[in-house]
């Protein structure tokens, strides 16, 4: 094997610590090709879809992407803002929010954002710490929730990538945030103040990305850690039996999936004649196309012609103040243990943490 060249030594560099933020990815531009590009690499990915390679190319490059991306194409566009990306601007702004965050708090480190496909790539972004001498990186992937489909797919990125050096930096991973306070908090911060600007529905819905239930049966733990999340956001809001429920969105193919589907679960209310439903995606902290297009769009579509009335859906963390507060906890205490820190202001920092409360409570 070839070894990649190493960046130039420097006797007496100081040794940098690095944090890489790692999200799923988004297309380019929302156009078919664009679109086609992305869904090649995303469905190429042996963690994503567990069929043998040479059953699943001929039906991947003869059928779905050929006729997929213009679709797909069709979904971007509804949602695409000037910066680009919904997905991809939220997730900078979370990584230039953290970067902010532990300086405040005397962390001297480099924060990098890497999508598992697509642009900016973990591979180039892990070469962009190594360049600025980190041999030290914490790789933080933005899903609460551990599954084979998401998490262990950016570890084995980051693997791929460190198979290639021939200095490998010592390498920490964060695998799930389901059950953290800090995080609970920020979702319960977020419905609370949806429900003071808006008025509050009769029924919460809580939609996670589903995933074949065969992974349930085959030991994923993310169906237990979904649940395990919208119990604990339910206990955060003192809700009763009755006032919120779990669904799981985004099937796709004709497996079993789990259940129930949220476009089922909408339709039901709709049927039913639920004036209300408000809908909030937790294993998403930054708004995408599953958020904005599939639940914002097409589910209120769904609910309203199934015979529902009003659908709200209430956004993601983004860069909701008490979110980057508990993501900026949630390094701190992966770094721990490694040299990060310079001398911190005690007074500083407790007004740096008071900003933050502050903040969290105007949103």
């Amino acid at each position: 094997m070839r070894f990649r060249p190493e960046p130039a030594h420097r006797h007496g560099q100081p040794a940098r610590t690095g944090v890489l933020l790692c999200n799923l990815g988004t297309p380019d531009a929302p156009t078919p090709a664009a679109t086609r590009r992305y869904l090649a690499e995303f469905l190429s990915d042996p963690r994503v879809v567990e069929i043998p390679a040479a059953a699943w190319k001929p039906i991947l490059h003869g059928i779905i992407l050929r006729t997929r991306p213009k679709r797909s194409a069709a979904k971007y566009r509804a949602i695409w803002t000037e910066e680009g990306s919904p997905l991809l601007v939220w997730s900078r702004k979370q990584a230039a929010l953290l970067r902010g965050y532990l300086g405040e708090r005397g962390h001297q480190v480099s924060v990098r954002l890497g999508m598992r496909y697509g642009q900016p790539s973990i591979a180039a972004q892990l070469d962009e710490l190594k360049a600025e001498g980190c041999t030290r990186v914490l790789v933080l992937p933005l899903y609460p929730q551990y599954s084979g489909t998401t998490t262990a797919s950016v570890i084995d990125a980051v693997g791929a990538w460190a198979r290639q050096q021939r200095q490998v930096p010592e390498l920490r991973f964060v695998n799930r945030f389901h059950d953290d306070p800090g995080y609970i908090r920020a979702l319960a911060q977020t419905v609370q103040q949806h429900w003071q600007r808006h008025g509050r529905g009769g029924l919460l819905l809580m939609s996670f990305h589903g995933v074949p239930e065969r992974t349930l049966q085959l030991g994923d733990p993310y169906h237990c850690e979904c649940l395990k999340t919208a119990r604990l956001l339910a206990e955060r809001l003192a809700l009763k039996e009755g006032e919120w429920r779990v669904s799981f969105q985004s099937r796709f193919g004709r497996a079993k999936w789990l259940e129930p589907a949220t476009q089922h679960v909408l339709t039901e209310l709709g049927a039913a004649g639920t004036a209300r439903v408000d809908v909030i995606c937790p294993g998403f902290v930054s708004d995408c196309l599953e958020t904005l297009e599939e639940i914002a769009i097409e589910g209120r579509q769904d609910f309203q012609a199934a015979g529902g009335q009003e659908l709200h859906y209430i956004a993601c963390l983004n860069d909701h103040p008490a979110w980057i507060a508990a993501l900026t906890e949630l390094a701190q205490d992966h770094l721990q243990g490694w040299r990060t820190q310079g001398a911190v202001d005690a007074e500083a920092l407790a007004q740096s943490q008071a900003r933050a409360l502050a903040l969290g409570a105007q949103q």
